[in-house]
């Protein structure tokens, strides 16, 4: 199953993360839809009924739109059915979070947006999956593996995250992947956070008394793969490459049961253990991301993956980075407090600022 995400990029680096090709060989970087931007809310723990980063066609919105054309979108996590009558969709009496690849031609819930083709691709740093153990459960962040290339003499970016001037990041988002020209085009492919794309459903439900319309998604689950199924049986269905997403959000092209031969258990992830803390959905800070020791609760030598995470959260600059925020919007902040745990550690130092005051976009 996938319970819980992190998407910690600002909207305009998600753009960027998530840039792709064209037919015409063109680098594109997608555009938010109109006010989905300021939606979105950067996060360390997301949870299900919160919002979320998701990619897909923009012929969902125009239909003389280029076919190979995508749009980011803010969508709320757990599916509620156009066919839904109650008047608030929190009266939903089951849970449509994730959604089983084999079970999705099974349940009308699952199976109309596939055969309407609605499918998406939700956007996250990861995802967090806990082990069962004998008396608690272990919490662990999996992830696409990251590269960094290190030159001669570079510092280790995990001894000086704190300092600025120490600290080389691995990918400078003003130099690494340079803005759009007006058309859309980008000089450049985006090297910093590789991004996890996962296969999902989304259906636009609206209010049987009128109102504004509500997209909301379901993360399509697979079998485990082998190196992740000692934590959990189930994991997201993932989208490896370029190719995989486009086939998948081509809805005109690839139809639905050809597009379902995408949704396969794939050796292709890297994870680490980390603390309880991420257990309790109100904590978002990046002590929820670090790696811990399981033995010694202390912070673990680094791998390579981990390292690129610590380096990009610390380095990227502050200017294009969001800051996220305990809550994600009024409604999911009725039931959660506004406080967030204390820390002392330099990734967090740097995040918060001295002066930085947060922003509620």
């Amino acid at each position: 199953m996938c319970g819980r995400t992190a998407c910690t990029l600002a909207s305009d680096e998600v753009s960027r993360a998530c840039s792709y090709r064209d037919r015409g060989g063109q680098r594109r970087r997608p555009r938010w839809r109109d006010g989905d931007a300021d939606k979105y809310r950067p996060s360390y723990n997301k949870s299900p009924q919160t919002t979320s980063p998701v990619l897909l066609s923009q012929r969902h919105f125009d239909k003389d739109a280029p076919v190979d054309e995508c749009v980011l979108a803010s969508m709320r996590w757990g599916l509620v059915p156009a066919w839904f009558k109650e008047s608030d969709p929190k009266k939903m009496q089951y849970s449509t979070n994730n959604c089983r690849s084999e079970n999705i031609l099974e349940k009308k819930t699952y199976k109309d947006p596939l055969l309407k083709g609605q499918r998406c691709v939700i956007l996250a740093d990861g995802f967090y999956e806990w082990k069962r153990q004998a008396k608690d459960k272990q919490p662990f962040f999996i992830y696409f593996p990251q590269t960094q290339e290190k030159t001669e003499g570079e510092d280790d970016p995990t001894t000086s995250a704190g300092n600025k001037e120490d600290s080389e990041t691995v990918c400078p988002p003003e130099e690494a992947s340079p803005d759009l020209t007006e058309g859309g085009e980008a000089p450049g492919e985006w090297s910093g956070w590789k991004l996890l794309t996962m296969a999902g459903l989304f259906d636009c439900w609206t209010p049987p008394g009128g109102g504004e319309p509500l997209y909301t998604y379901s993360v399509i689950t697979v079998n485990a793969s082998m190196n992740l199924e000692s934590i959990h049986d189930r994991m997201p269905a993932v989208l490896d490459g370029e190719e995989e997403v486009r086939r998948w959000l081509d809805f005109g092209e690839v139809k639905s049961l050809d597009a379902m031969k995408l949704l396969q258990s794939k050796n292709s992830l890297t994870f680490h253990p980390v603390s309880s803390l991420v257990n309790n959905s109100r904590n978002n800070s990046p002590e929820c991301l670090q790696p811990v020791d399981l033995n010694s609760k202390k912070e673990p030598k680094p791998t390579a993956s981990s390292k690129m995470m610590m380096s990009w959260l610390t380095s990227s600059a502050p200017s294009k980075r969001k800051e996220p925020t305990t809550c994600e919007s009024k409604e999911e902040r009725e039931s959660e407090a506004e406080a967030q745990p204390k820390s002392t550690g330099a990734l967090h130092e740097w995040l918060q600022g001295a002066n930085k005051k947060p922003r509620s976009k």
